[in-house]
């Protein structure tokens, strides 16, 4: 019994031992103040993952099917939000699967509570505002659910009330509910009655009265201030006797006192009287004034927030963000121009003899030295015809044993005829000499390209904003895919991430995939495109769509801040004088690079050609430029509706003189030399250049440069664009063979909830959005569901399950047969 007493009284000890502990644990302030802000941690760490996810929820949100667990385990997923897998994993559970974007009261909630215990700040009742918090988090998800948003905003409980609350009271009922509950939420937060509103609405009326009863108070002195000052005693002693009895409560006042004080008055309200009607008039004056004023202190807080902020800077977000060196492009030993004076002498001599065996005479002859022709101006005698001349091209090609004669007659602005000879050793252009110019450094083009080096050797440069679109022609390795590198690489020298963005579509799959390690920097994309150099048709159509989406937002936001292009709208933005709140932004300038154009008109015609026509002809002015080469420069391929929309072309070697007149409206690109020489046609200009020449390890070193520095999260989103049904190349939605793997399963879940939505399917399935999309679309297709209808669910045409395996066997049969 004794043992039995001490392990007792033992227990004892040590149970008020440990509460001892635990109380003064509890008690210690610097244990609260790690709390507080562990806290405060937490809910910094929620705020911002939540924040993330919201922006990269469908990116990520085939890795977090698996769930939390899976995720954190796996090494080879990958996500995009901010704060990593922790951050995707908790943001997927709190916004999806929960209370969709009411979550950010949680952190909030989290917050006052670290400041609370930290810092003992009592911001508020913290008992009384968790009840709030979970009447909100059970009431706005409903809401948003009801309203037909996107899962991610109602998050899984929304959906799971809202479907319970429409069992109960069908939709009316469920509305009706939700409106109701927030009022009396409402008036219990704020504790509204009908007393405090009508005393609210009291406290008005009083001061409105006094206002009147004021003006009324003064209205009679001064209809009493109108006699003069002598007749007043004897006006006042008629008031006070010969009134009617209604007014004898006047002689209650002491008259022998205010006799007198109303001489005074009377003196004064006179000059107040005159004065106060002069105020009047003053303040209709001054309303005008006053507007006046406000545009001065509009301009002037304008001022002080372009004084106060300086204006805005759109590399700010990569500061540090260096432009390649001139280091990483090649230099030729041989750049430049060479003179051999012996083949200068032969060439003359021989074009001088071939003239006079036609007995054709010239009065004086200069020789222009380029890198890689000669241009020999001849002025020929008086009365010779020049098409004579003309026509002795072949002959005098014949005498010089040269390829590539091409004879211009006359030279543009001058009185000589031109005869182009190709020297026997070319010389090579190198992209470096050209970077390395002070034409090119110097420069204030909004997109500069510097091309190459024309026959009197000076570097030939063009601004792309003012072409504004450039096509391209020429046969397989005469130089066209160095070309476009040339113009992407001049850019890239010039133009921080932030001023231009790329869409390069590569059919060749392999001419342009260097430029993949700047999809970050550099490159613009669809919302749901994999990779940023695009190769599919459907995606080039898919793409091209988008971007006539985008060139309508732009031009939307040109026609709100009242301006002509998209020079003047960044420089308004720029001098902070378009708020963004409006939604405007800085607009980058975006290029879009077509390398082979002649495949995407074979395959695709008319949905290619529609979109770059329209682009073509209207998105100049707000900063989209199309840069679209070809082989095989035919006039189904380059169409008139194109050709009228690229007055700026550049023609490099092809085969005939019709592919020469198709792309150049003149003939002379079948008589190049090739390896980079080319025909640039600007209007009516038509000059011989030297493509510069950069080669495919100097673009991979530059792209290497450029990726190697801190990017922006993701490439340049483009608008999301949702093809028509069986448009731009999609798979017939009603075909068995070519539906989703889970497409039974989507319609069971349909046919079974009788509810027709992409939200369905995400939550019981699992899906990503545009898979979930896409799925019901061939649910449409298929006659199980009915057409989108806004913001309510599809209704759905099959009554149960098994009229829905019917309907599958019969479609199935029907197919095998």
């Amino acid at each position: 019994m004794a043992k039995k007493k001490k392990t007792s009284t033992e227990t004892k000890k040590k149970t008020s031992n440990s509460l001892a502990a635990i109380r003064g644990f509890l008690k210690n302030k610097t244990n609260h103040t790690v709390f507080g802000i562990v806290l405060i941690f937490i809910a910094v760490f929620l705020f911002g993952a939540f924040t993330s996810y919201l922006f990269n929820w469908q990116a990520d949100q085939s890795n977090l099917r698996g769930g939390f667990f899976e995720l954190l385990g796996r090494d080879d997923y990958k996500v995009k939000n901010i704060l990593g897998k922790l951050g995707a994993a908790i943001s997927h559970q709190f916004i999806y699967n929960w209370f969709g974007v009411a979550a950010y009261l949680t952190p909030w909630f989290l917050l006052l509570a670290g400041l609370r215990i930290s810092m003992h700040l009592k911001l508020t009742s913290l008992t009384k505002h968790l009840g709030i918090i979970v009447f909100l988090l059970i009431w706005i998800p409903a809401a948003i659910a009801y309203t037909g948003l996107p899962s991610v905003m109602a998050g899984g409980s929304g959906y799971y009330n809202l479907e319970w609350l429409s069992s109960l009271a069908g939709p009316f009922g469920t509305g009706a509910i939700l409106v109701f509950s927030m009022l009396i939420f409402l008036a219990v937060r704020f504790k509204w009655t009908p007393e405090r509103l009508n005393a609210f609405i009291a406290r008005l009326r009083p001061t409105r009265a006094e206002e009147t009863e004021g003006d009324s108070w003064k209205d009679s002195t001064k209809a009493e201030a109108v006699p003069t000052p002598e007749s007043e005693p004897e006006i006042i002693n008629e008031v006070s006797f010969d009134e009617p009895e209604e007014n004898k409560p006047i002689e209650e006042t002491p008259e022998p006192e205010i006799e007198h004080e109303p001489l005074i008055i009377d003196q004064n309200e006179t000059k107040e009287e005159e004065e106060t009607q002069e105020e009047l008039h003053d303040t209709e004056d001054l309303e005008i004034e006053k507007a006046e004023v406000e545009e001065e202190v509009s301009e002037s807080e304008l001022n002080r927030k372009l004084k106060e902020f300086g204006e805005y800077d759109p590399k700010l977000d990569l500061s540090k963000f260096k432009l390649p060196p001139i280091d990483l492009l090649r230099e030729f030993k041989q750049s430049g121009v060479s003179i051999n004076q012996e083949e200068l002498e032969e060439n003359k001599n021989k074009i001088v003899e071939t003239l006079n065996n036609y007995k054709i005479e010239i009065s004086k002859i200069k020789a222009t030295i380029g890198p890689t022709v000669t241009l020999y101006e001849i002025v020929p005698a008086a009365g010779v015809r020049i098409s004579k001349i003309k026509n002795l091209e072949d002959d005098i090609a014949l005498s010089l044993a040269a390829l590539g004669i091409r004879i211009i007659a006359p030279i543009p602005g001058k009185g000589t005829i031109g005869i182009e000879v190709p020297n026997t050793n070319p010389q090579v252009v190198a992209m470096r000499n050209m970077i390395k110019s002070e034409k090119f450094q110097s420069t204030d083009m909004e997109l500069p390209i510097a091309f190459g080096k024309t026959i009197s050797n000076e570097t030939l440069m063009a601004d792309l904003t003012k072409m504004p679109h450039l096509l391209m022609a020429g046969a397989t390795g005469q130089g066209k895919s160095v070309g476009l590198n040339v113009i992407l690489t001049s850019i890239l020298y010039k133009k921080h991430p932030s001023q231009v963005k790329f869409i390069l579509v590569d059919p060749k799959k392999v001419e342009l995939t260097l430029f993949n390690k700047i999809e970050r920097h550099y490159l613009a994309k669809l919302p749901d495109s994999e990779e940023a150099i695009i190769t599919d048709t459907t995606k080039v159509i898919h793409t091209l769509n988008s971007l006539c989406i985008e060139m309508d937002n732009r031009y939307d936001l040109l026609k709100d801040a009242m301006v002509r292009n998209i020079k003047e709208y960044n420089h308004k933005f720029v001098q902070r004088k378009l708020n963004p709140e409006n939604g405007h932004k800085y607009l980058p300038y975006i290029v879009l690079v077509i390398d082979e154009f002649a495949d995407l008109i074979m395959t695709a015609g008319k949905e290619v050609e529609t979109p770059i026509a329209r682009l073509a002809q209207l998105a100049r002015a707000i900063g989209i430029h199309l840069i679209v080469a070809t082989q095989r420069p035919s006039v189904n391929v380059i169409t008139g509706i194109i050709k009228a929309n690229f007055p700026a072309r550049i023609a490099f070697r092809v085969t005939s003189k019709i592919d020469s007149r198709t792309i150049l409206d003149a003939g002379g690109a079948e008589q190049l030399i090739g390896k980079g020489d080319m025909l640039y046609s600007s209007g009516s200009d038509l000059i011989r250049i030297q493509c510069a020449f950069v080669d495919t390890p100097e673009v991979e070193e530059i792209t290497d440069y450029i990726g190697n520095q801190k990017a922006y999260p993701e490439a340049y989103l483009l608008p999301e664009y949702v093809g028509e049904e069986g448009e731009g190349g999609i798979p017939d939605a009603g075909d068995p063979a070519d539906r989703d793997a889970l497409f039974v399963d989507a319609a069971r879940v349909i046919v079974i909830h009788q509810q027709g939505s992409t939200s369905l399917l995400q939550r019981k399935l699992k899906l990503g959005y545009n898979r979930a999309g896409r799925i019901v679309d061939q649910l449409e297709a298929a006659g199980i569901i009915g057409p989108f209808e806004g913001s309510k669910a599809r209704q759905v045409l099959i009554p149960d399950e098994m009229s829905l395996e019917q309907l599958l066997k019969n479609e199935q049969e029907k197919y095998n047969s």
